[in-house]
């Protein structure tokens, strides 16, 4: 009566009401469980977005002591500012060697669809014997040609004063070369944890150093000098490229050892007769594409230090604004374009090395569908759309409010902030075209290595050696230095988008049609 559900007075109602609540609260209970254990496995490491945030918090860390150290130092004396800059000059000069076999591991041992656990570990010591070798033969030449190294990249007036200062970090050379080449190994294994423990040793380890013995809080009585920082920066680097190293042989590759021994079946699926010892057959292996990558690094880091010495040569004012605008570009702008690129390199590698494991290895003239050259090129097109999202609002605010006050704190000079200022304006829209065309990149350096060097030999050899050249042969002054100098750098960088999107186009064509000659993969 008076629409009164009878099941609700008697007790075999009121018990189906109990198991209908207790069903749908245990189905509620069910829901939240999964997507507890949906958001834990999106957050993994060996996920886009979990790698995602190891990467951020990997180079973040680097960026924020650059930013800081460059602040102590300009306590300590502010003209000896752009003297820390030869510490980056210095490591740029080797980039070449730490972008050459490093960038291979990408498609190469980023590739777990074709190689086994065991091989891509054997690769990995093989990467880290080879290029801790290289770096250390650098560094002893880097100590030979310090003062030759001094007079291209150190202004005249400091010159004399930061010859020691090269002497002290040409040694962190070979940390570089140790912590590269463990970074890019691990990322391409889905351990970005690992380049995550060196970031966060060096740190740690440079901010306590430094807050006791060059901050102005010091402990002591003694005077800090920038030399003191340069021989901060080397104990920690070392520290934290070796710490970095051993975390990965003994939490990575030891631990998959020891697994392998203790599960029969773990051990067949990785190969019981693979050794990973680093072996001559994986460097052959490495060289390739790694050959590839340096020749492209070595004729881009050539052209820039061949225009650095024409920023140098114009005198203390415009060097140092130079490197402090390098401090806002590098430690602000490049880290979420950094971690996007790395993080789209590893999940493109392993995507490419599933399609070619599936079409067959052996295959040289494969088709691919839209759809899976979409799957393909997916994570460069996610990490393209969330730069954007990064890179414009902080353009626009570094622009409108911070470029200025941020270079007149670091260097303590309103003419260096006023000419760096004026540098950041004019050319922060270009780098929204790198954060774009670094992403895009990453389609062909995970992929066709061969094709990366095409594009970048096209951006520099048409566009940046021409505008090189003039600046060697016009006569430069601080007054149109700048109106050269950001036509070479700012217009490079939207050359270099529109040259990566037609070589990209031209990539996803030949795969689609059938057109690609792909190389075997070795094994």
């Amino acid at each position: 009566m008076g629409g009164t559900d009878s099941r609700d007075s008697t007790p075999e109602g009121q018990e189906t009401d109990a198991l209908n609540s207790s069903a749908a609260f245990n189905s509620e209970t069910i829901n939240i469980e999964e997507q507890k254990r949906s958001w834990k496995l999106t957050l993994h490491r060996d996920r886009y977005f979990g790698s995602l945030l190891f990467n951020v918090a990997a180079f973040i860390l680097p960026a924020l002591y650059g930013t800081l150290s460059k602040l102590w130092v300009a306590d300590i004396d502010s003209s000896m500012v752009v003297t820390t800059d030869a510490y980056t000059y210095m490591n740029t000069a080797s980039e070449a060697v730490n972008e050459g076999l490093p960038r291979a591991a990408w498609v190469i041992i980023g590739d777990k669809a074709s190689r086994n656990l065991a091989e891509r570990l054997q690769l990995t010591h093989t990467l880290i014997a080879f290029q801790t070798l290289l770096g250390f033969i650098l560094s002893i030449i880097f100590l030979g040609a310090a003062p030759r190294f001094a007079d291209s990249f150190v202004p005249e007036e400091v010159r004399a004063a930061s010859l020691t200062y090269v002497r002290i970090t040409s040694f962190t050379v070979l940390s570089g070369a140790i912590e590269t080449a463990v970074a890019s190994a691990t990322r391409s294994l889905d351990k970005p944890d690992v380049p995550l423990v060196i970031s966060s040793v060096k740190f740690a380890v440079n901010i306590i150093l430094d807050l006791l013995i060059i901050s102005r809080y010091h402990v002591g009585s003694f005077q800090p000098t920038v030399n003191m920082q340069g021989i901060i920066q080397l104990v920690c680097n070392l520290t934290a490229a070796l710490v970095g190293l051993a975390y990965f042989l003994y939490f990575v590759s030891f631990s998959a050892l020891r697994k392998q021994r203790q599960d029969s079946l773990e051990y067949h699926s990785m190969g019981s007769h693979t050794s990973t010892s680093p072996s001559i057959r994986g460097l052959r292996i490495l060289l390739k594409p790694g050959l590839i990558c340096f020749a492209e690094s070595a004729i881009r880091n050539a052209l820039y230090l061949w225009l650095v010495t024409t920023v140098i040569a114009l005198g203390s004012v415009y060097a140092t604004a130079w490197g402090v605008f390098n401090t806002i570009r590098w430690g602000l702008v490049m880290v979420p374009v950094q971690a996007l690129e790395a993080t789209s390199l590893q999940f493109i590698g392993h995507k490419w090395g599933q399609w070619r494991q599936r079409i067959g290895i052996h295959n040289r003239r494969p088709r691919a569908s839209w759809k899976e050259i979409y799957n393909l090129i997916n994570p460069a097109l996610r990490s393209l759309v969330i730069a954007l999202i990064i890179e414009v609002p902080m353009a626009i605010f570094l622009s409108a409010f911070g470029a200025r006050p941020f270079a007149l704190y670091i260097s303590g000079s309103s003419e260096v902030a006023d000419v760096t200022a004026h540098m950041w304006r004019t050319i922060d829209w270009c780098y929204i075209f790198y954060a774009m065309s670094t992403q895009l990149a990453t389609i062909l350096l995970a992929t066709r290595p061969k094709w990366y060097l095409y594009q970048s030999l096209a951006s520099n050899l048409l566009y940046v050696l021409p505008w090189a050249i003039v600046c060697q042969v016009i006569h430069l002054d601080e007054k149109n230095a700048w109106t050269y100098h950001s036509l070479i750098f700012g217009g490079s960088l939207v050359f270099s988008f529109f040259d990566v999107l037609i070589v990209v186009g031209i990539w996803m064509w030949t795969l689609w049609t059938g057109r690609a000659r792909l190389e075997a993969i070795q094994s």
